[in-house]
C-alpha cells in the first residue's frame, strides 16, 4: 500500500466533510448563537480543517503518483475514509454531550453515514437542532457514497477515479453513463439531489417544517431512518407516509435507470431483469402482509402499513409506522428474509442487493439443470447478457462471505449480550445489511443503548462491511494490505 499517497487522499476528503458541517453550524447558530453547540462545531471544523492542512503539507504527491494506485490502494482509502470520517463525524456529538461516551457517538455516526439508522438515543426530540441536523446529514453524505462525492468535487484523479469508484460502488459491476468516472460522479449526485429535492417539497406541502423535511428526505433518500421524532414516521399523517413510501421505493432502485429515465428513456425500468425483481418483490410483499394484517383485523390502514413498511425494510431505509414486533410470526420472519435481499444493485439501499439474490438463485436452478443434462453448457445471464466466469465467482464468493459474516456476528453478539436468537439474529442481519430496527430488544420500538460497548463495536464492524461491500473492510485485517 502507497501510505502517503492514501493519507493524502483522506485528508482531502476530510476538508471537503468540514466544509459541509457547515450547515447544522448554521442551524445550531439559528437556533442559539451562544449555545454550547455551536462553539463545538466551530473547533470541530476547526481541528478538521487543521489536520487535514497538515497533512497536505507533510504529505504532497506528484500528479505521477496518481498512476501507481492499485485497487488495494482504493480500498484501503475507501475503508480507512470512512473509519476516519467517522470518528471525526462523532466529535460534536460527543463534546456536545449529546451522548454519553465516545463509542456510542462514534456508534450513532457510523450508523448516519452508513445509513443504518441503528441508534443508541432514547430521545432524539430532546436533541438540540444542529445536532439533529447533523445526524441526519450523515445519512444524505453516505447514501450516494462520500467517495463519489468526492470524485465529483476534487480535481480529475485520472485512472485513480475508477478504482476508487469501484471500490465503493454497490452493486456487481461498475456502471457508468460518462467515460469519465468524475462526470458519472457528478450526474449521480445531480440525481440524487434532483429527487431529494422534489421529496422536500412534497413533504413540505403535507405539513412538515422545512426542517424535518430536509431531515426526513436524507433519511428517505439515503435508506437511512434517522427522524427527528420519537414515533419515527408514525407520527406523521397518511399523506406524509405515502410520499416517503414513494421515494422509498426510488431510493432503492438503480440511480443509472433514474437517469436514462429523466433523459426521457422511461423504459429502461422495465428492460431491467434487476428492477422487475425488485418490484415483484415490493408487489407480492405488500399484497400478502395486508392480507394477512386484514385476516388479524380488518383495519382500512393495513395496506398502507404493509407497503410502507414492506418498502422499508426491503430497501433497507428501517423507517416504521406501527410496531411490527408485534405482529405474527409469519410476518416477523417475512421481514427477516427482505432484510437479506435489500435494494438494487446502484441504489443508496443496502442488503446483498436484488441482482446478487436473483444472480444466485439462477445458478442453484443451473446447477440442477446440470445434474439431469451433464453436457449441456448454460451460461449464467443478467438482462440477456452472459456474465464472465469471474463475476460469477464474486457473486457466488461475496453471498458465502456475506452469510459467514452473519453467522459469525450473530454468534459473538449473542455471547456478547446473552440475548435471545431473536434479538441477536435480527440485529446482526440489521446492521449488516443496514436497516437499523430488527426484532425483540431491537425492535420497532426500542434502541440499542442498553448494548455493551464490545457489542456495539461489533455492530459497527458490521455496519461497515455492509455499507462498503464487505471488502473495503476486510481487507484492512489483512497484514498484506500495509505492505508496499
Amino acid at each position: 500500500m502507497h501510505k502517503k499517497f492514501v493519507l493524502n487522499i483522506i485528508s482531502r476528503i476530510l476538508l471537503i466533510v468540514c466544509f459541509v458541517m457547515l450547515a447544522p453550524l448554521g442551524w445550531a447558530f439559528l437556533a442559539n448563537p451562544n449555545s454550547r453547540e455551536v462553539f463545538v462545531f466551530v473547533a470541530t471544523i476547526a481541528f478538521g480543517m487543521t489536520v487535514a492542512g497538515i497533512c497536505r503539507v507533510f504529505l504532497r504527491i506528484k500528479k505521477t503518483d496518481y498512476e501507481k494506485m492499485n485497487i488495494k490502494d482504493a480500498l484501503a482509502i475507501v475503508g480507512l475514509s470512512w473509519i476516519c470520517l467517522s470518528a471525526y463525524g462523532a466529535l460534536p456529538l460527543f463534546f456536545s454531550g449529546a451522548v454519553p461516551s465516545f463509542t456510542d457517538a462514534f456508534f450513532e455516526v457510523v450508523s448516519g453515514f452508513t445509513t443504518t439508522g441503528a441508534t443508541i438515543i432514547t430521545d432524539v426530540e430532546a436533541l438540540p437542532r444542529g445536532i439533529l441536523f447533523w445526524r441526519s446529514l450523515t445519512h444524505w453524505l453516505g447514501g450516494m457514497g462520500i467517495i463519489v462525492l468526492c470524485l465529483a468535487l476534487l480535481p480529475a484523479l485520472g485512472h485513480s477515479a475508477f478504482h476508487l469508484y469501484r471500490a465503493e460502488a454497490p452493486g456487481i459491476a461498475v456502471e457508468r453513463v460518462e467515460p469519465r468516472i468524475k462526470e458519472t460522479a457528478k450526474i449521480l449526485w445531480s440525481v440524487y439531489f434532483l429527487l431529494s429535492l422534489a421529496e422536500t417539497l412534497l413533504l413540505m406541502f403535507g405539513g412538515m417544517t422545512f426542517y424535518e423535511s430536509l431531515c426526513h428526505t436524507f433519511g428517505t433518500m439515503a435508506t437511512g431512518g434517522f427522524s427527528t421524532r420519537n414515533a419515527s414516521i408514525g407520527a406523521f399523517n397518511a399523506y406524509t407516509q405515502w410520499v416517503i413510501t414513494v421515494f422509498m421505493f426510488l431510493a432503492g432502485a438503480n440511480f443509472m435507470l433514474h437517469y436514462q429515465a429523466l433523459r426521457g428513456n422511461i423504459k429502461s425500468y422495465l428492460k431491467s431483469e434487476e428492477f422487475r425483481a425488485y418490484l415483484g418483490i415490493l408487489l407480492v410483499g405488500t399484497i400478502f402482509f395486508s392480507m394477512i394484517l386484514f385476516m388479524m383485523g380488518p383495519e382500512p390502514f393495513s395496506f398502507r402499513a404493509a407497503a410502507f413498511q414492506v418498502t422499508s425494510i426491503l430497501t433497507t431505509t428501517g423507517y416504521t409506522t406501527v410496531d411490527f414486533d408485534l405482529w405474527p410470526h409469519v410476518l416477523r420472519f417475512g421481514l427477516i428474509l427482505l432484510m437479506f435481499i435489500g435494494g438494487c444493485g446502484g441504489s443508496t439501499g443496502g442488503g446483498m442487493k436484488v441482482v446478487r439474490i436473483l444472480l444466485t438463485f439462477k445458478m442453484a436452478i443451473n446447477s440442477v439443470v446440470q445434474m439431469v443434462f451433464p453436457n449441456a453448457v448454460i451460461p449464467l445471464k443478467c438482462d440477456n447478457n452472459p456474465l464472465p466466469n469471474r463475476q460469477v465467482t464474486t457473486v457466488l464468493s461475496y453471498f458465502i462471505v456475506y452469510i459467514l459474516l452473519f453467522f459469525i456476528g450473530s454468534f459473538l453478539f449473542i455471547l456478547f449480550e446473552r440475548c435471545d436468537l431473536a434479538t441477536g439474529f435480527s440485529a446482526t442481519i440489521a446492521a449488516l445489511s443496514n436497516i437499523g430496527p430488527g426484532l425483540v430488544k431491537v425492535g420497532a420500538t426500542q434502541n440499542y443503548a442498553w448494548i455493551s460497548i464490545p457489542g456495539k463495536w461489533l455492530l459497527i464492524f458490521l455496519m461497515l462491511a455492509g455499507r462498503l461491500e464487505l471488502y473495503a473492510v476486510l481487507i484492512l485485517i489483512f497484514p498484506s494490505t500495509w505492505k508496499k
